[in-house]
């Protein structure tokens, strides 16, 4: 991102084509690619969401060992109420959370605290209230904790906020056609002065020469 704002950028202040041109394709195929990821999308939904359940269950996996990732997921997770990718049993697939008799984590067989009910209404942040869940019935879990996948909250979520989904969408394909046309008229705009400085530039060098040419037996006392 930092690469091709800077080619525009760059490229716009000093009117160099070929950072501006460079720009330009490099924007075009970034919106020809999304254009093409929504319509396979569609078209294979099954096979995205079962790509995007892997991925999900990789971040779980990792969870401990990458503090932005951690952040996230706990984001996700307070946000959709959700826990995990599938169910909160998901967990168990990350090394603290494994409910095994040989895991010496103090977190065993427990959830992250963003998977906590009620967490909105603590004054004091309880870290400790997803300990032990795996060790309850599903029923007695869903007390404490929340029961359902990510996955399938988020594509509800986008269901039922398909105008706001369609609308973000529509607005950020918007405004990359919008720069791929301010470039190209930056560029247009740029080929057009420059045309009219040689024309110029020729112009004063043929000016110049007939200034200093004299017709042959001219009157030079005059």
């Amino acid at each position: 991102m930092f690469l091709i704002t800077f080619l525009g950028c760059f490229g716009a202040l000093r009117n160099i084509i070929c950072l501006l041109k460079t720009f330009l394709v490099i924007l075009t195929a970034i919106l020809l690619l999304q254009i093409a990821a929504g319509v396979v999308g569609y078209l294979f939904t099954d096979m995205v969401m079962e790509r995007t359940e892997k991925l999900m269950m990789r971040a779980v996996v990792r969870y401990r060992e990458d503090p932005d990732l951690e952040n996230a997921i706990d984001f996700v997770q307070k946000k959709f109420q959700c826990c995990g990718v599938e169910s909160y049993k998901d967990w168990s697939q990350n090394v603290y959370f494994e409910c095994s008799d040989t895991n010496p984590s103090l977190e065993a067989c427990g959830v992250p605290f963003s998977c906590c009910v009620g967490l909105q209404n603590q004054t004091v942040l309880n870290t400790m209230c997803g300990y032990g869940v795996h060790l309850l019935e599903e029923s007695s879990a869903a007390e404490e904790v929340f029961t359902i996948g990510c996955s399938d909250k988020i594509v509800w979520w986008a269901k039922n906020n398909l105008l706001l989904v369609a609308g973000l969408t529509a607005g950020l394909l918007l405004l990359e056609v919008v720069m791929i046309g301010l470039a190209a008229a930056q560029i247009s705009r740029i080929k057009k002065v420059q045309l009219e400085r040689k024309e110029y530039e020729y112009r004063s060098r043929s000016e110049r020469k007939e200034s200093n040419w004299y017709p042959a037996f001219a009157d030079f006392d005059n």
